[in-house]
């Protein structure tokens, strides 16, 4: 399930802080949420698929650390991202 550029460039557009952010939480955050997304669709159609269970509960994992991490960082960035996500709801 590789992330196509286009949808790659619109969410780094849409989360990013400045001009040049392309690294930060939320913009990691957000990235991870597509994949994650993308996969569970995946998995509709293709219940078997142990490899890539495997694979997306490591992206889950990971990015519930970044929401740990921003969540202690910057709360008030941490909720954002969570509203715009429709994350935890």
């Amino acid at each position: 399930m590789a992330l196509l550029n286009e949808h790659k460039k619109e969410i780094i557009k849409k989360f990013r802080r400045s001009e040049l952010d392309t690294g930060s939480s939320e913009v990691q955050i957000a990235l991870l949420s597509f994949r994650i997304l993308k996969l569970t669709e995946h998995f509709k159609s293709h219940k078997l698929d142990v490899h890539s269970q495997l694979g997306m509960r490591n992206l889950v994992n990971q990015r519930k650390s970044l929401l740990d991490y921003l969540k202690g960082k910057d709360p008030a960035r941490y909720e954002k991202v969570v509203k715009e996500l429709e994350l935890r709801g």
